[in-house]
């Protein structure tokens, strides 16, 4: 997966992304995963030339597999740069807030009437419209808003925010990703460009729809930590081990339960074991596996317990993850310059992902890409003397 070369589903794709921090940038990382050419469009005041040529990547990776041109939005030169990137483009992901582009002369109306066919695909946390629009957000504002961070946590304890991994990534970046490759087919299938509306709230309303589902099949209580999939079952939880790790147990239904109970002897004396089905027994239920689980260390645990239908794994911190043979044989993590990363996904038999390039520094390509739009050097020249380029 080291190849630097044009594979994957979306070779021959061009994407602009107006630099940005986050899920914007996360989608732009699947597109040029998935084989796109991205050009990310850095800052001009960004750029340093001291940085360039060390033969030594930027240490951002959500910005692999991409070239990066300096620019200076701002200026008219600088618009004139962008808007010589997007006539040629497929597509361009930005992540300001609404209105943003629209000044700087590079919004939906100034790129379709210089490219029709364009996607443009649009990352907010709140949406480009609603009474939240105009407002800075970050992802546990966005959780909150949607009722998901309501159901993250304990009983009676506060609500505990999941890093930023399910609202910036899993509803925003993949979302958008996901838009632009949908809006990208039907312009092959004849249709003109369109504007991608990415909300992160719309993301996570969506992704949380199962349990919605539930309330409405009266299988899901609305107090957090005490549901089937939140904690509250014993059989679905995280227990400490001898070693003070931990151990994860999924043992859902019926038979990987009882192959659990199987293989570890459950319970220890005195405990009994009660019905797991009634969720009055859940307490005892939980302080007997505990109980169970402090008696030996979390790997022998998992040496018990891994090759089985048990549904149980070793809780790995972010070290001991890419290492685990599992992982290893599938080379779910990669080593990419000198960098451990997760791989590209998902896998495709026949137009395989790479990761083609590693992460730019701000302007580390502005002079190639610039050459490719057609600037002669000594517009390039002058474009720098004006401080439009980077």
């Amino acid at each position: 997966m080291t190849a630097d070369l044009a594979t994957g589903p979306l070779a021959g794709v061009r994407v602009v992304e107006l630099a940005g921090i986050g899920p914007g940038p996360f989608a732009a990382m699947m597109l040029a995963d998935l084989g796109a050419d991205v050009i990310r469009v850095d800052r001009a005041s960004e750029v340093d030339a001291t940085a360039i040529g060390t033969g030594t990547p930027h240490p951002d990776l959500l910005n692999r597999g991409r070239r990066s041109i300096g620019v200076d939005l701002k200026s008219a030169e600088g618009r004139e740069v962008a808007l010589a990137l997007i006539g040629g483009a497929d597509a361009l992901v930005e992540g300001f807030r609404p209105g943003v582009t629209e000044r700087l002369g590079v919004g939906p109306a100034d790129c379709h009437a210089v490219n029709p066919r364009l996607v443009y695909g649009r990352m907010t946390g709140w949406g480009q419209d609603g009474p939240n629009a105009p407002y800075a957000g970050h992802d546990i504002d966005y959780l909150a808003l949607t009722g998901t961070l309501h159901g993250i946590g304990r009983p009676d304890a506060p609500p505990v925010p999941p890093m930023n991994l399910l609202g910036d990534f899993g509803g925003g970046g993949m979302m958008l990703a996901l838009g632009v490759v949908s809006a990208l087919y039907a312009v092959r299938g004849g249709a003109t460009g369109q504007v991608i509306d990415a909300a992160i709230v719309d993301g996570v309303a969506v992704l949380s729809t199962q349990i919605h589902a539930l309330r409405q099949l009266g299988m899901w209580q609305d107090p957090r930590g005490v549901n089937l999939l939140d904690g509250g079952a014993p059989f679905y939880d995280t227990y400490e081990c001898a070693d003070g790790r931990y151990l994860a147990v999924g043992a859902l239904e019926p038979r990987f339960y009882d192959e659990l109970v199987r293989l570890t002897g459950f319970p220890l004396p005195p405990d009994e074991p009660v019905d797991r089905t009634d969720p009055a027994n859940w307490p005892a239920l939980r302080a007997a596996w505990a109980r169970l689980f402090r008696t030996r260390t979390r790997d022998e645990w998992a040496d018990l317990l891994t090759a089985s239908d048990a549904c149980a794994a070793p809780v790995l911190d972010w070290r001991e993850a890419p290492e685990h043979p599992h992982l290893a044989a599938r080379e779910t993590f990669v080593r990419r310059d000198g960098v451990v990363q997760p791989a590209p996904a998902p896998r495709f038999s026949a137009t395989p992902t790479a990761i083609r390039r590693p992460p730019p520094w701000p302007g580390e390509h502005t002079d190639e890409i610039l050459a490719e739009v057609g600037f002669d050097r000594d517009r390039v020249a002058r474009l720098r003397a004006a401080g439009a380029v980077g």
